[in-house]
């Protein structure tokens, strides 16, 4: 990756004294809420099984990825016999959108992804690495330069998104997949409200909407506000991220639990409301899913390693946008991870604090 000199390019406050900081961790919950979805359909059986798969193919969105020869070529090439596989989980939360078209983000678009994430399951599908991609870590972007990274989908969409992750690890993303955050709301209700562990006391801006500490059951738009809600918070996103977190590994859990997989008329439901706000690559349809749920049906939340990748300190670019540094050792260690399928021993050599 291209970088620039920092003297020269930034009045680094952190980066100076050569200290590496790891971000607090930020679970968006896209992976979560397409796994569930894709172990809900594995467990299905016979007529059922296709039932889901129809009704999946049908609802969902499809991103189509169309890269010039010239792109294609550029792109990294995986080893034939490497069956890990790498996905790009998006998070777009469309409250506050007036663009019509703002959910296709096939092309440039007046918007910047919400949340970035890099999916790796490794080739023995015993566990699922998800690693959080700091929205605002200063990257070369193709074709336009240094920039944020997520400035990449307003540049040019998700396409030009995957070429900046693909370049910036030079590991190749097999596929996409994005869910809105409306979606948090249907799934609580397909589910009959979902009980979260609250961590801290709260009411949500602007309105009468009360969570107190300890168990909270959740539903509908207070769900929706109970994943969205930030301006609660002394450390705002931080905290936001925390509760996406929470609400996501309990709806997860409640998914996987007897009540839910031995009900059809639930599990019908789930996938009929929550399918309309995921968006998936054209490569990535209910078939693909369902074979990835069964490689992966031993594998629950304690099996995902959730971390976000490091970096080398806040800056202020030569424009003065507030940014993070990107850590080339990082990089370069993460890099050798994806490439070789070591994530676990990445992990144990450098474990996210």
């Amino acid at each position: 990756m291209n970088t620039q000199n920092t003297s020269e390019s930034f009045t680094s406050r952190s980066a100076r004294y050569g200290v590496e900081r790891r971000r607090k961790r930020r679970l968006r919950g896209v992976l979560l809420s397409v796994v569930a979805v894709v172990v809900v359909a594995a467990l299905g059986a016979g007529f059922y099984l296709f039932s889901l798969q129809h009704q999946f193919n049908s609802k969902t969105n499809t991103l189509s990825i169309d890269y010039s020869d010239e792109q294609q070529s550029s792109r990294p090439v995986k080893d034939p016999d490497d069956g890990s596989m790498n996905i790009l989980m998006l998070g777009v939360d469309h409250a506050d959108d007036e663009q019509s078209d703002a959910a296709a983000l096939d092309g440039a678009v007046n918007q910047r992804s919400d949340s970035m994430m890099l999916v790796h399951i490794p080739e023995n599908r015993e566990q699922i690495y998800i690693m959080s991609l700091v929205r605002d870590m200063w990257v070369d972007i193709p074709g336009f330069g240094q920039n944020k990274l997520n400035a990449a989908v307003s540049l040019g969409g998700v396409p030009l998104l995957m070429q900046t992750v693909e370049g910036l690890f030079d590991t190749k993303v097999d596929h996409v997949a994005m869910i809105d955050f409306e979606g948090f709301r249907e799934l609580s209700t397909a589910l009959g409200g979902v009980t979260v562990s609250n961590e801290i006391p709260f009411t949500a801006n602007d309105t009468d909407y009360f969570y107190p500490a300890g168990e909270v059951t959740l539903e509908g738009d207070r769900a929706l506000r109970f994943v969205r809600e930030r301006k609660s918070f002394s450390d705002g996103d931080y905290q936001r991220v925390k509760n996406q977190r929470t609400f996501l590994v309990a709806a997860v859990n409640q998914m996987l639990s007897n009540d839910t997989l031995t009900n059809p008329v639930k599990l019908y439901g789930i996938v009929d409301k929550v399918s309309p706000y995921l968006t998936f690559d054209s490569q990535f349809d209910a078939a693909t899913l369902v074979g990835l749920g069964m490689q992966l049906k031993n594998v629950d939340t304690e099996n995902l390693e959730m971390f976000t990748m490091p970096t080398a300190g806040s800056s202020t670019s030569a424009d003065g946008q507030s940014i993070e540094l990107a850590s080339e050792l990082a990089v370069a260690e993460i890099s050798e991870a994806l490439q070789t399928d070591t994530m676990a021993e990445y992990l144990a050599e450098y474990p996210p604090e």
